[in-house]
């Protein structure tokens, strides 16, 4: 068995994986791209909060649960 998972990891390096590396393919992002995701969230989550919290969406989410408490069935 573990003549043909060295085979097998062999032939991956010669083809595909070779193929792979030679084209820049990454395994995982970089602490730098962590960064930048971090703070595209973080702005994200700022604007959204903003938008949210404003006069107009508060008064049309308040409108909204009014009618549905005073909805008659």
């Amino acid at each position: 068995m573990a003549r043909s998972l060295g085979a097998l990891r062999r032939a991956w390096d010669a083809g595909i994986g070779k193929r792979l590396r030679s084209r820049g393919h990454d395994r995982g992002m970089t602490t730098s791209e962590y960064a930048v995701g971090t703070i595209a969230a973080c702005a994200f989550a700022a604007v959204l909060y903003k938008v949210v919290t404003s006069g107009a969406v508060l008064s049309a989410l308040q409108s909204l649960i009014k009618d549905a408490l005073d909805a008659k069935f």
